[in-house]
């Protein structure tokens, strides 16, 4: 046989719902706990970007305000009243466009960092600004739609807490009613009625008045009862559907419409302002870089050469011939070629003639010692060691890589080994041309 079921009492079954509502409740503060402590992250993290930017803007302006004291300083040299004719003619010149390049560079870098520094403080800054007050303020909205549903869901447990006793309450009484009242058979009835023949009539009549009395009493205590079950019954649907429908939908269209309403949007766009701003920056260095580049490339020692003795034509053009002045009359202008100074005359061209042999074998084999000395000069000065591109490569831990240039042709042992070849062979050069009168 089976064992009866075990039925619960009153306080059973309500001690088990209190126990559920507050793991609810419990789970409840757990997620307003944590969603708090997700917008003091986003908060924090908001201010540490406003405080970057800020400090970052004042590093640009300080970096601004150097530049244009540099630029200036020289800027006033060249345009200094001595001389300015001088100056002026000199622009020309290949290096001195580079020169001018440069410290327009450096004047053109000034301002867009004067321009980086404005955008940092009155655009970027306000912009997280902004942020943070819409996550303050989107978090309270979270903060009352949380105090709303659980005012609902107390006002739902009280609810049920009723339904449950009133169901208790109306079954009890019922169970109490049948209890007192068993229905007989109409059989049973009439043996009654035989054996209580020496009743009185009215006392017959009042036992079946409140015989209806109490089945009436009994069928509405039922009909209560049921009602009240299908309120609770109403009541805990309503309930779980309450429930399911927080924990599925409604707490994630919370945090997506609420907690992160325009917050990934908001800070994408400020953070693309800093990329734009930056972006911008380097593209105007490039440009300036590229106007220096293109000046660097057209450096010519050939083509200034020239300017320089056109600019310059009355101090590099050839003197007067020396002209012969003749002396007390005396109108020959020529060489005279008779006896007897034609035989010395012939001899002196014979010894100059053999001289010039000599002198030419002895100067092409200076000229061909001057031009490799001068090659070898033209090979230290013009080494390519200008890439320096390997100092920007940086490894994981973020420190510089030093390339090899910086580490072997930038050392002081290299320079100098480096700085006495060069002077021993222009020393060996200039010696041979002073030598030899080129």
């Amino acid at each position: 046989m089976t064992s009866p079921a075990k039925f619960k009492k009153d306080k059973e079954i309500i001690a088990e719902y209190d126990t559920q509502v507050k793991e609810i409740r419990a789970q409840l503060t757990e997620q307003m706990k944590c969603l708090d402590q997700q917008c003091e992250l986003r908060v924090q993290l908001l201010q540490d970007l406003q405080d970057f930017f800020r400090k970052k803007a004042e590093i640009e302006m300080d970096y601004s305000r150097n530049l244009e004291k540099l630029a200036e300083r020289f800027l006033a040299k060249t345009c200094s009243t001595k001389d300015q004719q001088f100056k002026k003619d000199q622009n020309v010149l290949s290096p001195v466009n580079c020169w001018n390049l440069l410290l327009n560079q450096v004047k053109r870098e000034s301002r867009d960092h004067t321009t980086l520094s404005d955008i940092y403080l009155n655009n970027i800054i306000p912009r997280f600004v902004q942020v943070s007050e819409d996550s303050g303020r989107l978090f309270k909205k979270v903060m009352k739609t949380y105090h709303m549903y659980n005012a609902d869901s107390i006002s739902a447990q009280s609810k049920l807490k009723e339904a449950e006793k009133q169901e208790e309450k109306q079954i009890g009484k019922s169970v109490k009613q049948e209890d007192r009242q068993t229905p007989r058979s109409p059989d049973s009835t009439a043996n009654v009625r035989i054996e209580e023949k020496h009743v009185r009539r009215s006392s017959v009549k009042k036992i079946e008045k409140m015989k209806e009395k109490r089945q009436a009493k009994y069928t509405e205590n039922k009909l209560k009862a049921i009602k009240a079950r299908n309120e609770y019954l109403l009541a805990l649907e309503a309930t779980n559907a309450s429930v399911f429908k927080y924990y599925i939908h409604d707490l994630s269209d919370l945090i997506d419409q609420c907690c992160d309403l325009g917050y990934h949007a908001s800070l994408n766009r400020a953070l693309r302002t800093f990329l734009s701003a930056e972006l911008n920056l380097e593209q105007s260095k490039h440009e300036g870089l590229d106007a220096i580049e293109n000046a660097v490339e057209n450096l010519d020692a050939t083509s200034d050469k020239q300017r320089l003795m056109e600019m310059y034509n009355n101090v590099f053009c050839p003197p007067m011939k020396f002209e012969f002045q003749p002396h007390m009359g005396d109108m020959a202008s020529q060489l005279c070629a008779q006896q007897p100074v034609q035989s010395e005359l012939l001899q002196r061209c014979q010894q100059l003639q053999s001289r010039l042999s000599t002198l030419k074998i002895e100067n092409e084999e200076v000229k061909k010692t001057m031009e490799a000395t001068l090659q070898t000069i033209q090979d230290i000065v013009t080494v390519e060691d200008f890439d320096v591109s390997d100092c920007f490569q940086y490894s994981n831990s973020m420190e510089s890589v030093k390339s090899t240039v910086s580490e072997t042709f930038m050392s002081k042992p290299s320079i100098a080994k480096r700085r006495a070849n060069q002077q021993e062979t222009e020393q060996f050069y200039f010696t041979v041309r002073e030598c030899y009168g080129f």
